[in-house]
């Protein structure tokens, strides 16, 4: 009875030690609870630094400990342990300070802070070793959220022992009263293993001097990269008054790509990373920044005051885990020739109001610096003072990265991630897709606070797509199943979508592909920009056009291309759009557009140099009857003609009217925050009729998913949404007899879902292929169009191309013409002889199968069927004899019992 005790005794001690091994926060909070540091009574809360939040998180508040700063310009620091010695990471970051009384907060990580103090003058240093930037914040930023499956690593071996904050108190007349600050961060940290790991690289000019008077004077950076890959995902730039633009590139193999481009007296947020960048061993980093010398006086060097000059260009990155540097540097020029490459657009200053300017530099008090501070302040210390100065958009862009619904048009702050249940289908036009949210810790935060919204989407309508930079494997996915309603034929896994390899289509020399419609001759009818762009300079904080200056597009943007050969029949629209996006064709032939830079919706006939209708006010976005901001698609019924406006990318409405172009009804509303409902759109961006049910189908961009609508009255009917789909869902095109096709958008950093098409049965949603192109890969597929024969053409707005995708168990044949006598070479006849002479199990229903496939869909009558028969046969009668001799052989040799 005693050693059973023992034994129930150690094993309960080893239980105990496998649960601390969880290293739950609640343990780590009472280890530190002794030794928290005496804090003022108006520190409210900040005598609790460590919080759990369940077995593996657990949330870190860094404060100052109320400090009363005596004169302007002060920055002061303070430092607080990691609690705990294993690996962590910080997934989130909640400010908790107000540009009232801070300018802003840099947050370190480092091991070895400059002082044991409980704060102290930041002019000391801020750390002894190596520092890290983890954070910044400034001018009232939202709560910050990296993307998921992103952190920034801290702790065990290699990371962080310490965070050092550091606090820029700009002005301290808010400090008249004397009161106590407790500004800081709150951290969200976690031992689960994160498979990205965040950094920051910066580019950074020490020796540029700016002669008085200079016009033009270039400060040029380049390091060789020689790490393993990263990928890059946003940029920032940093100058002071007398910078104009700023310029980053990767340059490969003599190419140069741009990262990123942006005037310095605008906000120096941090912006997105417009097209995929990665950085590989051997690329080269090059930066530019042009600065002016005029109205000074004196040389300008490169330093820490407000007379002084700097010229940054900060990346943040993330890569594997285990190859993962946090922290980058590149301060040389290690080849000054290649300069005389780089693309003029880094020359070209970008233009900014004056109010601008004043907003940017609002803080910087010339009057106050005193020189012989500034003198004293070593070349780190004027970095770290200068990183993210104005970092209120490091948050913005950690949010718009890691929460997909905030990307482009910002509406609602929604952090919930969501997973999905199976779909069960029950009737057709009924079935609707649950989405059931699970435990994160993350959202312990209060979703009061998510403030700032109206300032993100202000802001981040500019940025017409934010794309991720890793191409997950191909996930190929099918589900198929008999199916309902008008699609009786039984689907097989020999039903496939495959690109069409040799049509040259996919080599026109086009602008960024918006939109794709089939003509009534089932013509492809191409909608592109020409030599326009839509950038994050395209239109201000009201969604006012702002490149009017360009003029229309001089170029030819409707082009009507010949499916089989892809020889262009006819072109149109010269010299009537500035931003082209979606387009459809009627049962007449008239194509319907829209062009989001005008705000309006056009009726073209096909040989018609003015339009016939058009909806909207030009260049005014509003959202009532007869204004539009940035519609999207537009549909027209084959039955009533009613035209359906999906409405758009700042408003979020299905808009109808009659053939004439009266208002008629509108629904949809913005989505709200949590699980977006039916009927709420974030961003409606692509629209098709399903005739045979009475319904319209929008794609819901930003929520992802397909949601329909009964054409009549704008009652919902169901939503389709599918794990694969990911975070977006560009477009969606129906064709008679019950299919669906879709394309979906890329992968944000630490999603798996790869971008591709869609095959779905509309009446149970289910998917039933997916595909991707061969040539080429899918950048920003934007539209999808596909004709009753399960030819699908997809248009991407960045790679600039259209592919061509047909269905395998369509009969294709190519046409060889040899002495005046056609031959047709049947593919699939191919197909089932080389399985044959290949001992592949080939189905006894599968050459009946292919007979009666041939007699319908056989293009020329000039072979006879008999003959094709004849062809087929020969082979396998030759080849079953022969396994009938050699089995008769072997019977002869070995005996009858052989196998």
């Amino acid at each position: 009875m005693a050693g059973l005790i023992n034994n129930l005794l150690i094993l309960l001690l080893v239980f105990q030690n496998s649960c601390l091994g969880f290293k739950n926060p609640l343990s780590v909070f009472k280890r530190y609870k002794d030794t928290t540091r005496s804090l003022s009574s108006e520190c409210l809360g900040n005598n609790r630094p460590v919080i759990s939040l369940g077995l593996t998180d657990f949330a870190l508040d860094i404060r100052m400990p109320g400090v009363t700063p005596k004169q302007s310009d002060t920055y002061l620091c303070m430092s607080l342990r990691l609690p705990v010695d294993e690996e962590a990471y910080v997934v989130d970051f909640r400010p908790q300070a107000s540009m009232d009384t801070v300018h802003h907060m840099l947050l370190f990580g480092c091991n070895v802070p400059s002082s044991t103090e409980n704060y102290w003058d930041c002019d000391e240093g801020i750390c002894t070793d190596k520092s890290n930037i983890l954070y910044a914040w400034a001018r009232n930023a939202p709560p910050t959220r990296l993307p998921k499956g992103v952190g920034f690593k801290v702790g065990g071996q290699t990371g962080s022992k310490y965070f050092v904050l550091q606090v820029h108190y700009g002005d301290v007349s808010a400090f008249r009263d004397k009161h106590k600050d407790c500004s800081g961060v709150t951290l969200h940290l976690t031992h689960q293993r994160q498979p990205l790991i965040a950094g920051m690289y910066l580019m950074m000019s020490v020796n540029t001097v700016i002669p008085p008077g200079e016009k033009v004077v270039d400060a040029d950076i380049a390091c060789h990269y020689q790490k393993y890959p990263m990928h890059l995902f946003a940029y920032r730039v940093h100058t002071h008054r007398l910078g104009k633009v700023v310029s980053g590139y990767r340059v490969r193999n003599g190419q140069w790509t741009l990262i990123g481009r942006q005037s310095p007296q605008l906000p120096q947020a941090f912006y997105p990373v417009e097209h995929p960048v990665d950085i590989s061993f051997g690329d080269t980093l090059a930066a530019r920044c042009v600065f002016t010398g005029e109205g000074r006086t004196t040389e300008t060097h490169i330093g820490g005051t407000a007379s002084d000059e700097m010229c940054n260009f900060y990346i943040m990155y993330y890569m594997e885990a285990k190859h993962a540097v946090s922290y980058m540097t590149c301060t040389q020029n290690i080849n000054p020739d290649m300069f005389r490459n780089i693309p003029q657009e880094a020359n070209i200053p970008i233009p900014v109001k004056s109010d601008m300017i004043m907003m940017t530099h609002g803080h910087h008090h010339e009057e106050t610096k005193k020189t012989d501070d500034s003198s004293s302040l070593t070349q780190p210390k004027r970095e770290e003072e200068e990183v993210l100065d104005q970092g209120d958009f490091y948050s913005l862009i950690s949010k718009l990265l890691g929460e997909r619904e905030d990307v482009v048009h910002v509406h609602k702050y929604n952090p919930t991630e969501k997973a999905e249940s199976d779909l069960v289908a029950e009737i057709a036009n009924v079935v609707q897709k649950k989405d059931l949210g699970w435990f994160d810790a993350r959202e312990v935060t209060n979703h009061d606070e998510r403030a700032n919204t109206s300032l993100a989407r202000n802001r981040i309508h500019k940025f017409h797509r934010l794309e991720s930079t890793l191409r997950p494997p191909e996930n190929r996915h099918f589900s198929l199943q008999h199916g309902e309603g008008t699609w009786e034929k039984e689907h097989t896994g020999d039903f496939h979508i495959e690109e069409a390899v040799d049509w040259p289509g996919v080599n026109l020399k086009l602008g960024q592909v918006s939109g794709l419609a089939l003509d009534p001759k089932n013509n492809l009818v191409i909608f592109h920009r020409g030599d326009h762009v839509w950038d994050r300079n395209s239109f201000d904080s009201s969604f006012v056009y702002q490149q009017r200056g360009l003029g229309p597009i001089e170029q030819n943007t409707i082009l009507v291309i010949d499916p089989s050969n892809a020889e262009v029949l006819d072109s149109t629209g010269k010299n009537l759009f500035y931003l082209p996006h979606g387009l459809s064709i009627d049962k007449d032939g008239n194509y319907w557009v829209t062009d989001v830079a005008l705000h309006q919706v056009f009726k073209l006939g096909v040989h018609d140099k003015e339009p016939l209708l058009i909806l909207g006010r030009s260049l005014q976005p509003g959202s009532d009857k007869n204004h539009f901001c940035q519609p999207t698609d537009v549909a027209v019924d084959p039955v009533t003609g009613n035209i359906y406006v999906s409405d758009g990318y700042c408003n979020s409405r299905i808009v109808v009217f009659s053939p004439n172009g009266m208002f008629i009804m509108q629904w949809g509303e913005e989505t709200s925050v949590g699980k977006a409902k039916p009927g709420q759109f974030r961003i409606p961006h692509s629209l098709t009729l399903v005739p045979e049910f009475g319904q319209l189908c929008v794609a819901d961009r930003e929520n992802g998913r397909i949601q329909c609508f009964r054409s009549e009255t704008g009652e919902f009917t169901r939503e389709i949404k599918h794990k694969l789909f990911g975070r977006e869902l560009f477009a969606v095109s129906y064709i008679p007899g019950g299919l669906l096709f879709a394309v979906n958008g890329m992968p944000y950093p630490g999603d798996i879902e790869p971008v591709q098409g869609f095959m779905m049965n509309f009446s149970t949603g289910e998917i039933m292929d997916t595909f991707i192109p061969v040539r080429k890969s899918f950048e920003m597929p934007h539209d999808v169009v596909a004709s009753e024969d399960k030819t699908v053409y997809i248009g991407d707005a960045h790679a600039k191309t259209v592919w061509k995708f047909t269905s395998t168990e369509k009969m294709e044949h190519r046409s060889v013409k040899k002495a005046g006598i056609e031959v047709q070479e049947i593919k699939e006849a191919e197909t089932v002889i080389e399985a044959k002479l290949k001992n592949k199990p080939v189905s006894t229903a599968s050459p009946k199968k292919w007979e009666k496939h041939h007699m319908v869909e056989q293009a020329s009558p000039g072979i006879s069927f008999v003959l094709i028969t004849t062809l087929l046969i020969i082979p396998i009668v030759v080849l079953l004899a022969i396994a009938i001799f050699i089995r008769w052989r072997k019977t002869r040799v070995y005996g009858g019992n052989h196998e």
